[in-house]
């Protein structure tokens, strides 16, 4: 059986992108930033059709999650989902209009594109009205996309039960974070409810994944300026290993780079 590919192609404060194959050889992406450039190169590299791209599915309208979204709406013909809130912020900054397909999504409806399904779920975030998504394709496999909070909710977690596959943010070390070179309100603003998952913040959710179902973790939106990926894979491998890991349970973790040179997938 085919399984679910997807690529982080783009991961961090410059620009996040997903891309996610299904068994169709249809595909969406989850946020479109950095640019239509870099994407269409990405694409290519990976002998993925662009035509087969019918949705662009976004969390929330920050700059580093839209910044490609204008000039792939002008070149190829994909429907934009998104909360009311998001897309009204995207009309208001003119990277959208009422000449595309547009489709508005709502936190705890389940839509049905035809070779998935897609769930939205509520993300805290200082965002107009920020969403992280679960995807389930034809043959019932799920993962989830869950990036931009400041903390983990009851609905969050009812909603990562039994993704065999989670993207989830591991944004910033604290310690580094706090004597690092960011103004005091940025520091505020990352650190508080509305801001972002630290590494120790996204380590102590994972039992609770594994113990769910969850099988191949990407640790995501790591910090240029806050974070190292060895910090926050130690912070996760530390948290699983407490929670008795062992090697034969065949958990996959890993970090996503800033950018997917080296055209690396997972599968669920």
């Amino acid at each position: 059986m085919k399984q679910i590919k997807f690529y982080n192609v783009f991961s961090g404060s410059s620009g996040n992108c997903t891309y996610i194959e299904f068994e169709s050889g249809e595909g969406i992406l989850i946020d479109a930033g950095k640019s239509a450039k870099q994407i269409e190169l990405f694409l290519s590299r990976n002998n993925i059709n662009i035509n087969n791209l019918k949705y662009i599915f976004v969390t929330h309208e920050h700059t580093d999650h839209v910044s490609a979204l204008k000039v792939l709406l002008k070149k190829y013909d994909i429907k934009v989902c998104a909360s009311y809130g998001t897309l009204a912020c995207l009309k208001d900054k003119d990277i959208i209009n009422n000449n595309i397909k547009l489709q508005e999504v709502c936190a705890k409806k389940e839509y049905d594109i035809g070779f998935a399904s897609i769930k939205p779920f509520d993300l805290p975030h200082d965002c107009e009205e920020g969403l992280g998504y679960v995807i389930t394709d034809s043959s019932n496999k799920k993962m989830a996309i869950c990036t931009d909070l400041g903390y983990i909710s009851d609905e969050i977690k009812n909603n990562l039960k039994s993704c065999e596959a989670v993207i989830i943010e591991s944004n910033h070390d604290v310690k580094m974070l706090e004597n690092g070179p960011y103004p005091y309100s940025t520091k505020r603003r990352i650190l508080s409810n509305l801001g972002h998952l630290s590494n120790e913040t996204c380590s102590a959710i994972l039992p609770f994944l594994i113990e769910h179902g969850t099988k191949n973790i990407v640790l995501s939106h790591l910090s240029s300026h806050n974070n190292l990926p060895e910090l926050a894979l130690e912070s996760a491998l530390n948290a699983l290993i407490n929670y008795g890991l062992r090697p034969e349970d065949n958990i996959s973790i890993s970090v996503a780079a800033p950018v997917n040179i080296k055209n690396e997938f997972c599968e669920v």
